[in-house]
């Protein structure tokens, strides 16, 4: 199989040795996002929210680019520093996918790349090539 690198301006860009994301056939693997500003490429906030906020945008911009959108998704990966955010993060999600919900996981890390909140990576399996 092809691995297809997919790349848009609409997110941050890579900040290390990796991609945004990765295509395979239908399956495309997204790199963890955090609150960057992709004009910027500056935190967007101290806030909790807004930092939510910005990480599914930036995840929508990159599964636009590979062709999908975050309702493709089947599996996310969450990673907070506060656990006790996990209600708010529910509440954001909501507003970026619908049932039926992709599998998930979150947990709680000691530190994420550049001092953020949240960082959240996933899965999406498109419907063509």
């Amino acid at each position: 199989m092809t691995r297809v690198v997919i790349n848009t301006d609409a997110a941050p860009a890579a900040i290390g040795t990796y991609n945004q994301a990765i295509k395979v056939g239908t399956t495309v693997y997204l790199s963890g996002q955090i609150p960057l500003v992709p004009e910027t490429m500056e935190i967007v906030s101290e806030d909790f929210t807004a930092q939510a906020e910005q990480v599914f945008k930036n995840l929508s911009a990159v599964c636009e680019a590979a062709g999908g959108s975050l309702a493709d998704s089947v599996k996310l990966n969450i990673f907070l520093t506060d656990l006790g955010q996990f209600a708010t993060v529910n509440e954001i999600m909501a507003k970026y996918v619908a049932e039926p919900f992709p599998a998930r996981a979150a947990v709680q890390v000691a530190a994420l790349p550049k001092g953020v909140q949240i960082e959240i990576d996933g899965v999406l399996e498109l419907s063509d090539v």
